[in-house]
Formats: C-alpha cells, sequence, structure tokens
C-alpha cells in the first residue's frame, strides 16, 4: 500500500497536494481553526449530535419498547465507533503506510506528533461509524452525522495528516461496522435498554418522565396542550 504513494502522479497523491495546497494559501489563524476542529472538534461536535438526538427520543417515545430500541440504536453509535477502531489495528499494523509527510515534502502539516501508520484513518472511521450508526436510529439527525462524518474526512487530508484514499478506507470500515453489526448490537442492547427503562431510579435515561405520563390512557390532551403552552 505504501508504494502507491511513491509517485507524484498518483491521483491519490495529486488530490493529497490540491486538498493540503488549501491550508498553504489559508491564513494562518484559519489553519489553527481547522486544525483543531480536524483533530478535535467534529469528534465533539458528533457525540453532541447524538446527545441531542437521544434527548429528544427519550422525550417522545410513545411506549417502553419504542424507547429501549431507539436508544440502543444511539447507544450503538459510540460502540460502532469503537469497535471499528478495533478492527482497524490489525488493518494498521498490515498494510503500514507511512505518513504523507513522511514520504512528500512540501506539505502543510497542521498537527505534529503522529508517529502512527496511515491507513486507515482513524478519525474517518470514528465519525463515518457513528455518523452512519445515527442515520439508522434517526434519518434527520443522521444526514446532519454523514455531514460532519464527510468534514472529518476533508479536513484530515487538508491537515496533511492522511492520504484521500485513508479517509475513504476510514469511511469504508466505519460504515460496514456500523451497518453489518446493527442488527446484533441492537438484540444484545435493546433488552439491557429495556430493563433500565423500569427501573425508578435510571429509567429516565431511556424514557423521560414527561413522556410516561403523556402517553397514560386519558392523559395525553393535558399534557399536549401544556406543552404547547410552554
Amino acid at each position: 500500500m505504501a508504494g502507491l504513494a511513491d509517485s507524484g502522479s498518483n491521483p491519490d497523491v495529486d488530490l493529497l497536494y490540491d486538498i493540503n495546497g488549501l491550508a498553504k494559501d489559508a491564513p494562518h489563524w484559519l489553519d489553527r481553526i481547522v486544525g483543531f476542529v480536524g483533530e478535535y472538534g467534529l469528534l465533539f461536535a458528533m457525540i453532541g449530535l447524538i446527545v441531542w438526538c437521544w434527548l429528544g427520543v427519550r422525550r417522545r417515545a410513545a411506549s417502553a419498547e419504542e424507547a429501549a430500541s431507539s436508544v440502543a440504536a444511539l447507544v450503538w453509535a459510540p460502540l460502532a465507533a469503537g469497535v471499528a477502531v478495533l478492527v482497524n489495528v490489525p488493518i494498521r499494523g498490515f498494510v503500514e503506510r507511512p505518513r504523507p509527510f513522511n514520504d512528500h515534502q512540501g506539505l502543510e502539516v497542521l498537527v505534529s506528533g503522529k508517529t502512527d501508520y496511515s491507513f486507515v484513518s482513524d478519525h474517518a472511521t470514528i465519525t463515518m461509524a457513528m455518523g452512519v450508526a445515527l442515520f439508522v436510529a434517526n434519518r434527520r439527525f443522521g444526514v446532519w452525522g454523514l455531514v460532519l462524518g464527510v468534514l472529518e474526512g476533508f479536513c484530515r487530508v487538508y491537515m496533511g495528516v492522511h492520504y484521500p484514499t485513508d479517509v475513504i478506507g476510514g469511511f469504508a470500515l466505519g460504515t460496514a461496522v456500523a451497518l453489518l453489526l446493527s442488527p446484533l448490537a441492537s438484540a444484545l442492547l435493546t433488552p439491557v435498554l429495556k430493563a433500565i427503562e423500569r427501573s425508578p431510579r435510571v429509567g429516565w435515561l431511556v424514557r423521560s418522565r414527561a413522556a410516561r405520563v403523556a402517553f397514560v390512557p386519558g392523559a395525553r390532551t393535558e399534557v399536549g396542550e401544556r406543552d404547547l403552552a410552554a
């Protein structure tokens, strides 16, 4: 795999220079922002998006069954990212592709200290795994999750720490893990979330108290009117 990057005429390398070249032409302050966003910001944004979706799901769930299955799908999002990173460990060790700045001169590298291998991009893998899992759980939030995943991949190339194919490989790996293991994750997590929902202490993690009251027979209209008035 490392041999793919040996020639400057390689489309992968050409695209690397084209995208990373934007960093050379950009103001220093913008590069610093992109460096932070690509290293940390988009990961935190993805987690925030999942939490935001969870807050809505637990309020709107019509039943304990629906709440448990919906929250289980959201719990799978960060777990999918973790599983995908673990799968990437042997892939990186097998491919052993050096970082692009080790083989190519003139790159604008926005973060330092990257000494591990380049293929597959962990950041691209993590964000896309969470984005795809979020899309499976909730289409509206999931679309934004996929957008964040694509932005993460672009930032990694812009920052000079990954080839475009590292990012594409991360997208493929994250998507495969999130989709292929989703049925198994749902089967394992849903019963756990059902048990949590029945707990008087921590049941609010799965279904809010307001949702429990709202869907009690005869109480729907009263709660709905109170919500609208708020």
